[in-house]
């Protein structure tokens, strides 16, 4: 089984895919997003997802894509916000080096907008991220085996407090 070097993990917003790529080039690995293998097993949108099949069944299909990735993926790992959600998700995430992307409300605002397209912040999106923030953190605490707080940050600082938390070594090191 091959498992991947660093999984993030954080609300929207937090830059888990942004730092992402940033520490797979630094680590010289690849790097995979949950997102975006929903998106490409579905052949839509995650909003799309949303408003056809409803938010069980993308949980179903995100689940899939997590422990496809876990089991599958030596690189940087990036899961959706919401993947810690599923019990069955953190199980595999224990194993696991993980990083919460610690982000504060102000910030978040600035990277989404909170105007894209995304189903969960649709409706008042300040007050509806703040509500998910209370219900995930815990979780997001649950899994990690670092925290490295984004505020401020470039994702090149994220990175590097990423690669400091977890001890890992790039190739030019």
């Amino acid at each position: 089984m091959t498992a991947p070097l660093v999984v993030l993990v954080g609300p929207p917003g937090s830059g888990k895919s942004t730092v992402g790529r940033a520490l797979a080039d630094r680590l010289g690995v690849g790097f995979r997003d949950t997102d975006a293998d929903v998106e490409r097993t579905a052949g839509k949108p995650i909003p799309d997802i949303f408003v056809d099949e409803g938010e069980p069944h993308f949980r179903e299909l995100e689940m899939r894509a997590v422990r496809a990735a876990a089991a599958g993926h030596a690189g940087v790992l990036a899961l959706g916000g919401g993947a810690v959600m599923a019990e069955a998700t953190r199980e595999l995430l224990r194993e696991l080096p993980v990083v919460f992307l610690e982000v504060p409300l102000a910030d978040a605002v600035k990277r989404v907008g909170l105007d894209a397209p995304r189903p969960l912040l649709a409706v008042n999106p300040r007050a509806r991220w703040r509500e998910l923030m209370e219900a995930r953190r815990p979780l997001y605490l649950e899994v990690a085996t670092a925290v490295v707080d984004t505020a401020g940050r470039t994702p090149e600082q994220v990175a590097d407090a990423v690669l400091e938390a977890l001890e890992l070594k790039t190739p030019h090191d």
